[in-house]
């Protein structure tokens, strides 16, 4: 807020070069916020396939989760006026790559009962397939129970 009313104080007395600059650094904290909220439902979304994958099973729950966590990606990651993402095909694979190890931390209490760490449960799992699900989803969405 302290922001704005420093935006406003700028083009009050015609400083326009420190308004833009200061605009540019909002837009920059806009984009960082919505980067950090994609990546938090990156790590909640990774969490409960790892579940899955692990235990080999799922529950309405989980599913629920992952199909919330999905939409929320989808949604904060469209940009609205300009169009396009904020994070590309390529920003999402390396943010589902950097933050595989948080979830797969965050998995490890849960699954089995909290009974593995997170390095005893990473050989039973596909890593891989699990960062490609994740990434299907958040680009193409999860499929409706009717298809």
């Amino acid at each position: 807020m302290e922001e704005l009313l420093e935006l406003r104080h700028y083009i009050e007395q015609g400083r326009t070069s420190e308004a833009l600059f200061l605009v540019d650094e909002l837009t920059d904290m806009a984009k960082r916020d919505k980067i950090n909220r994609i990546t938090s439902f990156m790590v909640l979304l990774m969490m409960h396939i790892i579940k899955k994958h692990a235990e080999k099973r799922t529950t309405p729950s989980w599913e629920r989760t992952i199909r919330n966590a999905t939409l929320d990606i989808r949604k904060t990651n469209q940009r609205d006026d300009a169009g396009g993402f904020y994070m590309n095909e390529l920003q999402l694979r390396d943010a589902l790559n950097e933050y595989y190890r948080y979830a797969l931390m965050d998995a490890a209490s849960e699954a089995f009962g909290g009974q593995y760490s997170h390095k005893q449960l990473a050989p039973m799992l596909d890593v891989e397939a699990i960062k490609q699900e994740a990434l299907n989803y958040i680009l193409h969405g999860i499929p409706d129970d009717d298809e």
